[in-house]
C-alpha cells in the first residue's frame, strides 16, 4: 500500500472546527475606552460630555456628566437617547431622569435574534464616532485662539519701545491746564 500524506492549512483547520462548533465570526468590530466594575457593569468614558454605564443585570443605560451639568451636557445626553431610541436599542418610553443628579436612564429590551448588550455598545460606539469629529473641532478651535494670543503674528502684534513712542504726551480732550484756567476764571466772576 501506498503512504498518503495530507497537509492541513492551520488557519482552515481551525474556521472548520468553528463551523463545526456552530461559532460565527464577528460581523463588525468596534474599539471603546470601556471598563468593567466589580458589579458587572460596562462604563464607556470615550465621550467628551458623558460618561456611559450599560448595567447587563438590570438591562439598563445609565449617562453621567463628566465633569460639570449645564446645557450642553443634557444636550448630549439628549442626542445618545435620541440615537439610541432610533437604533431600537432602547424602549423609547422607559428614557426617564435617573436617581443621580443629572443623569438619564433607559431600558434595553430584550431581544431573542442578538445579544442586547453586545448590540447596545455597538451602537453606543457609533453614537460617539459620530460625535468625535465636533469634539476634534472645537479642541483644535480652542488650540488654535489660544496659539493667536499666546503667540502672535508679526501683523497681530507691535513692538513696545515703537509703541511708545507712537503715543502723545497730553491725552484726551480736555487740556489740564485749561482746567485750571477755567477754575480761575469762576472765581473771578463769584
Amino acid at each position: 500500500m501506498a503512504d498518503i500524506t495530507i497537509k492541513i492549512d492551520k488557519k482552515e483547520a481551525e474556521e472548520f472546527l468553528k463551523k463545526q462548533r456552530g461559532e460565527k465570526k464577528p460581523q463588525a468590530t468596534m474599539s471603546l475606552n470601556v471598563r468593567k466594575t466589580i458589579d458587572g457593569n460596562l462604563i464607556a468614558y470615550d465621550h467628551e460630555d458623558i460618561d456611559i454605564v450599560v448595567m447587563p443585570s438590570e438591562k439598563k443605560v445609565i449617562a453621567f456628566p463628566t465633569d460639570l451639568m449645564g446645557d450642553h451636557v443634557y444636550g448630549a445626553m439628549n442626542r445618545l437617547f435620541d440615537y439610541l431610541t432610533k437604533k431600537g436599542v432602547i424602549k423609547l418610553d422607559s428614557v426617564q431622569g435617573g436617581n443621580i443628579y443629572g443623569s438619564l436612564e433607559a431600558i434595553i429590551p430584550d431581544s431573542e435574534l442578538t445579544n442586547p448588550i453586545q448590540m447596545c455598545l455597538f451602537i453606543i460606539g457609533k453614537f460617539i464616532e459620530e460625535e468625535r469629529p465636533y469634539f476634534e473641532y472645537a479642541k483644535a478651535n480652542e488650540e488654535q485662539i489660544e496659539d493667536m494670543y499666546l503667540e502672535p503674528t508679526e501683523e497681530d502684534s507691535t513692538d513696545f519701545e515703537t509703541a511708545i513712542s507712537k503715543h502723545a504726551d497730553d491725552k484726551g480732550a480736555i487740556k489740564p491746564n485749561l482746567l485750571y484756567g477755567l477754575a480761575q476764571y469762576r472765581l473771578m466772576w463769584e
